[in-house]
């Protein structure tokens, strides 16, 4: 059965067939121009949950604007498959599809996953009793938590990465992994969280998780088995770019307040489970210890990322960028870690001042770079010796600005 919806929450859609109950489940494939996959999908993920899920199930197709025959094959395999119906948007993009067909689910467990199902579907009961049960309010797939078993390139895996840093530094996020296509959601915090849910593409997951977390729900995180499709249609530059753009807008919400996440938390959060433990920051030896480590992790990770970097681009270009993500992340643990700061508040305002600091580390980096060119043009070897002792300068000077400013208790 085919039917007709918008990016309204209230559109329209087919409805379970006569006679049968109300599934406890709905997964929902996103496709765009997905001829060549989408029948081949569908059938392997109906053989799964007819063999394997002990609850009744529903396959909504949710077909996002398509110019080829994939409405015309979904259609088809919704008259052959009596679990499977189409919804059809006149828009494009994966969230609009996304909101709009889970917002008119009767379903009590919303899931999705991508047509190319990289994601191995024993980790699909994993990944939605908790809902079911009511332990848990999300479930994300995670390529990045430990146990999950992942074959992509090195491309991939480094942009999913500093990704998923970026987001720890910046929202100051506790999952592992946004943009993994395979996520579930309770119906009833669906209802409340989507149309607070801006971003109508690839951020639209981040968005959700975002919200959530700050809403005080609980997410579920299911290590997968992932194996990256080769034949992707997906722009990773236009993508990354939205991403940020995304991060940048929700700063911003919770820098003014504009979401409602305190009513949120209200009606939907945990209640505390009664145990307070005053924070107290640790001493200054130790801080010294947990801080020379994470400064060692980041100064590797910097200069990997330089080596990398620098085969595409300047000196200059490889520094800036290769300092800019290390920042984020050592800022984030050093917070966590090294001084004891948990919880979101103040992580906007702590990495806006790791930045500052993050600007003194470039003068010195930068600096020592342009003075080392001045005399001719070193080598690689000759650049990196240079920079590590420009870091361990700015380490300590870092140390300082962090203990004494950024982190400083009762500021």
């Amino acid at each position: 059965m085919t039917t007709s919806a918008d990016a309204s929450p209230a559109a329209p859609r087919a409805h379970t067939p006569e006679g049968s109950a109300t599934p406890v489940l709905d997964i929902v494939i996103p496709v765009h121009n997905e001829e060549k996959d989408i029948a081949q999908c569908v059938h392997r993920l109906h053989a799964y949950l007819r063999d394997t899920v002990p609850y009744k199930f529903r396959i909504t197709v949710a077909d996002n604007a398509s110019t080829d025959a994939t409405l015309s094959i979904a259609a088809k395999l919704a008259e052959e498959i009596p679990e499977v119906e189409v919804a059809h948007l006149d828009e494009k993009g994966r969230g609009r599809a996304l909101k709009a067909v889970w917002s008119a689910s009767d379903a009590q467990v919303l899931a999705y996953m991508d047509v190319d199902l990289s994601t191995d579907l024993a980790a699909l009961l994993p990944l939605v009793a908790p809902l079911i049960s009511g332990h848990s309010d999300l479930a994300i797939g995670s390529r990045l938590a430990r146990g999950a078993r992942v074959v992509r390139g090195p491309k991939r895996e480094f942009i999913s990465r500093c990704y998923n840093l970026i987001l720890r530094g910046t929202l100051a996020v506790k999952f592992s992994d946004a943009q993994c296509g395979f996520k579930a959601i309770r119906a009833d915090v669906a209802k409340q969280l989507l149309p607070l849910v801006e971003d109508t593409g690839w951020f639209f997951d981040t968005e959700l998780l975002v919200l959530a977390q700050r809403a005080g729900l609980r997410t579920h995180e299911v290590p997968v088995d992932w194996i990256d499709d080769p034949d992707s249609s997906v722009n990773i530059v236009a993508t990354a770019t939205a991403d940020l753009k995304g991060v940048a807008r929700m700063i911003k919400a919770f820098a003014t307040g504009s979401l409602p996440i305190s009513e949120i938390r209200a009606q939907l959060g945990r209640e505390p489970i009664g145990v307070s433990t005053p924070g107290v920051p640790p001493r200054l030896a130790t801080q010294l210890v947990r801080f020379a480590a994470i400064g060692v992790g980041s100064t590797l990770a910097y200069l990997l990322l330089y080596v990398l970097l620098r085969v595409g681009m300047s000196a200059q270009a490889a520094n800036l960028i290769s300092l800019l993500i290390t920042a984020i992340g050592n800022t984030a643990a050093n917070r966590r870690f090294t001084f004891g700061v948990r919880g979101s508040s103040g992580a906007g305002r702590h990495q806006f001042e790791g930045l500052i600091v993050f600007g003194l580390g470039l003068a010195l980096t930068s600096g020592s770079l342009a003075l080392l060119h001045s005399g001719g043009e070193p080598g690689t070897a000759a650049e990196l010796i240079v920079l590590v002792l420009a870091n361990l300068a700015a380490t300590v000077l870092r140390f300082l600005l962090f203990r004494n400013w950024v982190f400083r208790k009762n500021r």
